[in-house]
């Protein structure tokens, strides 16, 4: 992000294969898609889902990299884009009576999190 001033400055992170279907994950970030830092790991430690924990760790990554690469302070932070987009399935197969295949798929997903100084 060479010649960007402060009010432009954004750090990113970004989740890749993570387990879990991309819509389980997109429902919680639609709720801490522009909240304060501090405020979406409130949310986040009582949700009650399973995609909390990897969700958390990216926007851990995110707020890391907006202090050490750009010089920003956590407390100002606010998550400007929050997505999850699909990534591939894994394959497998459940035998079933009278000798026939089930296909599960197990789903996975990339997570993005951008975070941004508050205005």
């Amino acid at each position: 992000m060479a010649n960007t001033t402060p009010a432009q400055a954004q750090a990113q992170a970004h989740g890749r294969y993570i387990r879990g279907s991309a819509s389980k994950v997109r429902r919680v970030l639609d709720q801490i898609r522009g909240r304060s830092y501090r405020d979406a790991l409130i949310l986040l430690e009582f949700m009650p889902y399973r995609s909390t924990g990897p969700i958390t760790k990216v926007l851990r990554s995110a707020v890391a990299n907006a202090e050490h690469n750009l010089g920003l302070d956590p407390a100002t932070l606010v998550i400007s884009q929050a997505s999850a987009d699909m990534g591939p399935s894994m394959k497998r197969f459940r035998p079933r009576a009278q000798g026939r295949a089930y296909a599960i798929k197990k789903q996975t997903c990339h997570i993005s999190i951008a975070v941004a100084p508050s205005t």
